[in-house]
């Protein structure tokens, strides 16, 4: 059976993050949505990682997912090459200053080139910031996410009342 064609790429600047990256490819699994994974490297693929943000279009992606953590130029090197919408994910690596290097690196972008970027090591928000911006255009989607906010909304609710029955207060009364 044919795999089908990827709609989100999830790149990152090494296998050492896919520890990280993988949230993103598990949630977008559970929605269903066709990705690839790969890693490409800012500092030592620079021509790779060209190649993939100058044919990410026309292989038809829709959203680049990109963590690097460090120096983490990747996200924004990618996002000045490509117009598809490029989600950061700053990952806090061996290398990294409590992560912080990471964040600013790919917050601090210049205008002109913007990454939307996500909290240190939060690829599963990455990978559902990047179903969201798809869901505006494909109701399969949207109903998915609605489907999986309804989950959470149902989840938090069984631990008030897990919670009410050792803790009650006055903004939980039954």
């Amino acid at each position: 059976m044919p795999t089908p064609t990827p709609i989100i790429g999830i790149i990152m600047g090494s296998d050492s993050d896919l520890a990280v990256m993988k949230a993103a490819a598990e949630i977008l699994e559970q929605f269903k949505i066709p990705f690839e994974l790969t890693v490409v490297s800012a500092h030592r693929t620079p021509l790779r990682m060209v190649d993939y943000a100058t044919t990410a279009k026309e292989r038809g992606l829709k959203v680049i997912i990109a963590g690097a953590g460090g120096a983490a130029h990747l996200p924004g090197m990618v996002a000045s090459i490509t117009t598809l919408p490029v989600i950061g994910v700053p990952i806090k690596s061996s290398n990294s200053i409590d992560g912080w290097d990471s964040v600013l690196s790919i917050l601090q972008m210049p205008n002109g080139v913007p990454v939307a970027t996500v909290a240190l090591n939060a690829a599963k928000n990455a990978g559902i910031l990047a179903a969201q911006i798809l869901g505006t255009s494909d109701e399969n989607i949207a109903a998915a996410i609605a489907h999986y906010k309804k989950e959470m909304n149902h989840e938090v609710s069984g631990k008030v009342a897990n919670l009410k029955k050792d803790w009650n207060n006055g903004f939980d009364v039954s």
